[in-house]
């Protein structure tokens, strides 16, 4: 990625994670005294639309400052940063997850978002990270009490993903050294998809922003031993080496980008790039040709449609992120 692309792409997130709504379309509304100003109930993450969009806006910030950090740009983050990162305000947070009601509040997708920015945090050393503590140890502590609750995965192309929760927890849980998490995220994931085999790939669903089929193989090659990975993922995607199924490796067509569900297969080509890449990385001959070629055409098909009508334009930079430079 060019540093003109990633201050391209610090603009687009400065712009957005500031800009309020009246209503937050994932606040849980239990009663007249729940009308606010988002603002007010959540001081740090109250821009983007939804909450969890500025969260994942501000992580896509802390890697920019990261990676580019003599970007013009950074000046205007590390304003940002000092400004929201204050004591009071992820207390204030924090707290909204003591209401009864918000206990599946962002779960799985925001939540995890929380904690790869704590991650990104983490891992440049940033004073922000202690201070984002107590909000991160809470979503982690929801995470590992769900995790043994949750029966089945879901399997959804959409927030609810568990493979891709798992992806986002397990960087959180390498960073800040929560071996417990690892361990249980693994043995859970062993128990969803260790048996899964041959792959249909009943994909993209029409709102779809996520691959079901490559969110599961990022999450087992993530959570497994080197070696079982290997073998399970040749089980799971027999015929990838011959370019099946088809409809996995071929990009979504995304005929009306102002519609917010619609322009979801955006995000689904970006994050197809992305695990395409990542899984590239760990097999070898015909199936590492054909992972990277479907990574080069799904990259190709979304990365200049970041931009352009703002109900891609909120949440996407961060997709693009994730797929020019995976999670790590």
């Amino acid at each position: 990625m060019t540093p003109a692309r990633a201050a391209n792409f610090a603009r687009i997130a400065l712009g957005h994670v500031t800009r309020e709504y009246p209503h937050k379309p994932d606040h849980v509304m239990t009663g007249d005294h729940d009308v606010y100003l988002p603002r007010q109930v959540h001081p740090i993450f109250f821009g983007s639309f939804d909450w969890h969009s500025c969260v994942h806006g501000y992580w896509l910030l802390a890697r920019i400052r990261r990676l580019y950090p003599d970007l013009p740009e950074v000046a205007a983050i590390d304003a940002l940063f000092a400004d929201a990162f204050i004591p009071e305000k992820v207390e204030a947070e924090r707290a909204y997850l003591d209401r009864p009601a918000s206990r599946t509040f962002e779960r799985p997708y925001g939540g995890a978002w929380l904690l790869m920015l704590q991650s990104e945090l983490r891992v440049t050393h940033s004073p922000h990270a202690e201070t984002l503590r107590p909000l991160s140890d809470a979503f982690a502590l929801l995470w590992r009490d769900h995790l043994p609750l949750l029966t089945y995965p879901v399997r959804a192309g959409t927030h609810a993903n568990t493979a891709f929760a798992l992806v986002l927890a397990e960087r959180y849980a390498q960073v800040s050294g929560d071996v417990q998490m690892r361990t249980l995220m693994m043995e859970r994931a062993q128990h969803w998809f260790g048996s899964d085999r041959a792959a249909q790939a009943w994909e993209p669903g029409g709102e779809d922003f996520l691959s079901p089929t490559l969110m599961e193989a990022l999450a087992m090659q993530r959570l497994l031993p080197k070696e079982a990975f290997t073998a399970w993922f040749g089980a799971f995607l027999p015929a990838l080496a011959s370019g099946a199924p088809e409809a996995l490796l071929t990009p979504a067509r995304v005929s009306d980008r102002s519609d917010g569900r619609i322009a979801h297969l955006d995000g689904l080509n970006l994050t197809r790039a992305w695990a395409m890449r990542e899984l590239s990385t760990t097999t070898h001959g015909a199936v590492r040709d054909v992972l990277e070629a479907g990574a080069r055409e799904h990259l190709a098909a979304a990365l200049d449609e970041v931009a352009g009508d703002y109900m891609g334009e909120h949440w996407l930079a961060s997709f693009a992120m994730l797929a020019l430079t995976g999670v790590d």
